[in-house]
């Protein structure tokens, strides 16, 4: 399977993840124009798991190093593989939240506030599961990214869109799926031997098979957490399944790239991890609320209308959070 050596490739990795994980969104945000975010939300179920077994038998089957993909599931410990299949839950959980909070306030309000939030507890987390790089560094940078959220706080509540309700019913939810969403990456963290990809302890697993687990635990949990956000919609009517299958090819595709999209970035945060860190692959992947914001405030133009001090607001979060990631990449240097 393929392996990172370095952490400057490393670090790389990290940044797709940040690109990916702030861009599956956008996906999102097309189908919503004629498309419940229920409904788009089973397409990128089904697009992350398809993603996970394609990067699985190709990345994570060839070259001489570590355990291929089929042989790695194979020999998976039934503890490790209901940790990865928890942590998918959680996750799941958690983004669904994230998906009603983008339908309601929008791609610049909720990813800033949800997983920036999500960063700042989960860094704590992992770093505590598994501490590697200067933490006074690492930790300097999340207050900096604590700053950014703040302000892309400030920013929210001095929008002039009139759609206050929906607005804060969205902050809301934001906060929420951030909190959980915190906890999801050390349940497949614990899973993998972050110190050995090359020759894994028997039992844990490598990346490749972590990402296919992941996956099926959130697909399988969609059944409980989707089905009820679609029969109790935090907003509008209920949906039905027969609502998802008179939907368009075209539309279905939207979904399942947001989640081919998505699982790309977490295949290369898991990659990274085994170099970097648990700490510090998940943060600087979690650095992906900057480009959402980026997405939202300049390409779905979702401040239009604001005053002049919410764009000094979101200008001062953008270098906040620039600032933050920059701590956060030195930390594991050291």
């Amino acid at each position: 399977m393929f392996i990172v050596n370095n952490y400057a490739l490393a670090v790389l990795f990290c940044f797709v993840t940040m690109f990916c994980w702030g861009s599956w969104g956008n996906t999102q945000k097309l189908a919503s124009r004629s498309w419940r975010y229920e409904l788009f939300y089973w397409d990128y179920v089904i697009g992350m798991v398809l993603f996970s077994l394609l990067i699985g038998f190709t990345l994570g089957s060839f070259g001489e190093q570590g355990r291929s993909f089929a042989t790695d599931l194979a020999q998976a410990d039934p503890k490790h593989i209901g940790s990865v299949l928890l942590g998918g839950a959680v996750f799941n959980a958690a983004n669904i939240l994230l998906s009603a909070s983008v339908s309601l306030a929008g791609l610049a309000v909720a990813f800033p506030l949800g997983v920036g939030l999500a960063l700042v507890l989960g860094v704590i987390v992992n770093y505590l599961g598994a501490p590697k790089g200067d933490p006074v560094v690492l930790f300097a940078g999340v207050a900096l990214i604590v700053v950014a959220i703040i302000l892309n706080g400030a920013a929210s509540a001095g929008q002039t869109r009139g759609t206050q309700r929906s607005n804060r019913k969205g902050i809301v939810l934001a906060a929420v799926a951030g909190v959980i969403m915190a906890f999801f990456y050390r349940f497949v963290a614990a899973a993998m031997d972050l110190d050995n990809f090359a020759n894994p302890t028997p039992g844990m697993l490598t990346p490749y098979s972590a990402l296919f687990i992941f996956s099926i635990g959130v697909l399988l949990s969609n059944f409980v957490f989707n089905s009820w956000v679609m029969r109790h919609p935090f907003e509008g009517e209920p949906v039905t399944y027969k609502a998802y299958f008179s939907g368009s090819s075209s539309t279905h595709l939207v979904g399942m790239l947001g989640g081919s999209v998505w699982a790309l970035g977490t295949a290369f945060s898991y990659i990274a991890a085994g170099k970097a860190g648990a700490a510090i692959s998940y943060a600087l992947g979690q650095g992906a609320p900057m480009i959402a914001a980026v997405w939202g405030v300049f390409i779905w133009r979702e401040f239009r209308g604001a005053k002049r001090p919410v764009g000094v607001l979101l200008t001062l979060m953008f270098l906040f959070y620039i600032g933050g990631l920059g701590l956060i990449i030195l930390s594991g240097a050291n």
